[in-house]
């Protein structure tokens, strides 16, 4: 299961009720955190998650209100000697932009407080640790270089305790060796292997996030059957025209993409001042039942369907 926290919510500038662009998603101790809009810092002090193991950010795209909070970031990072190490996984445009804002103001010569490794975002996998898998697909927006992302737990076949009473298995440290995929000697001489006592195997909780989109038919196939779908709803289906304008979504069309898409749960974020909750709620609801327009704080746990 994946925890996914919510720091800011709104669309372009702040409000006072929802700050800029950020999510963080926890696997196990692994900590993602996806975009960095200004403020960003104070939303992680004020939410109580704390700076320590953030030390791996994503950026969905290079415009500023995705990106100007690492600078903010980087600063408190230094103070505090929250981390040793930082990774900023972006695509070409946007790792131009923020090489600019940090190297060139931030630092402006300085030595980093920490090693910073700027890593390069390309369409596939980006790492695979600790049972999961991270992946990137291309996303329509305005500019180069735009992505969104899977966050995906590895297959694993269950353990059978039924069947490993049948067979005689002592619980302990033997039955965590067949799990592993070892094969095990019993004190009566009997050899176990793995394929008697596991399942077959079982998909693992799928959570894909999308930030800025301007078009959903090409990113189908790459949120099909995701437990949670993280997506903006930026404006409603009677401001279609700016919406395509800006190349934004509106509520519907993102209500469209989870039902076609077979999700699970839809969770709408970069909410534009200009409307109510309710009016967003109401607009994709008709379309998809299971949704919700997150504020600033929101958690969730993410799990895998049955």
């Amino acid at each position: 299961m994946f925890e996914l926290i919510f720091l800011g919510t709104s669309a372009s500038a702040p409000s006072v009720h929802r700050g800029l662009t950020s999510q963080v998603v926890s696997y196990r101790h692994q900590r993602f955190l996806i975009d960095c809009g200004e403020g960003t810092q104070r939303q992680i002090l004020r939410s109580g998650i704390g700076f320590r193991r953030l030390n791996r950010i994503l950026i969905t795209h290079g415009h500023l209100d995705h990106i100007l909070g690492l600078a903010g970031l980087l600063s408190t990072f230094a103070r505090w000697e929250a981390i040793d190490d930082l990774e900023i996984w972006a695509g070409e445009w946007a790792t131009e932009r923020i090489k600019d804002l940090l190297f060139g103001v931030v630092l402006r010569g300085a030595r980093p407080p920490m090693k910073i490794q700027m890593k390069p975002i390309e369409t596939g996998i980006l790492l695979e640790e600790n049972g999961m898998r991270l992946s990137a697909f291309p996303v329509s927006h305005r500019g180069p270089g735009c992505f969104g992302f899977v966050f995906e737990e590895l297959p694993h076949r269950p353990f059978l305790p039924d069947r490993a009473d049948e067979l005689g298995i002592p619980a302990g440290p033997v039955r965590g060796d067949l799990v592993r995929g070892q094969s095990v000697t019993l004190s009566d001489g009997r050899v176990v292997t793995p394929e008697e006592v596991l399942g077959p195997p079982r998909r693992g909780t799928r959570l894909v996030h999308v930030g800025d989109c301007g078009r959903v038919d090409n990113i189908v196939e790459a949120c099909h059957e995701a437990d949670g779908l993280v997506i903006e709803a930026t404006y409603l289906e009677s401001e279609t025209d700016l919406a395509r304008k800006f190349g934004h979504l509106t509520a519907r069309q993102a209500a469209e993409l989870a039902q076609q898409a077979k999700v699970g749960h839809l969770y709408l974020t970069h909410i534009s001042r200009r409307y109510r909750v309710k009016e967003v709620f109401e607009e994709a609801n008709a379309i998809f039942p299971h949704v919700t327009v997150v504020r600033d704080f929101d958690q969730f746990t993410i799990r895998r369907r049955e």
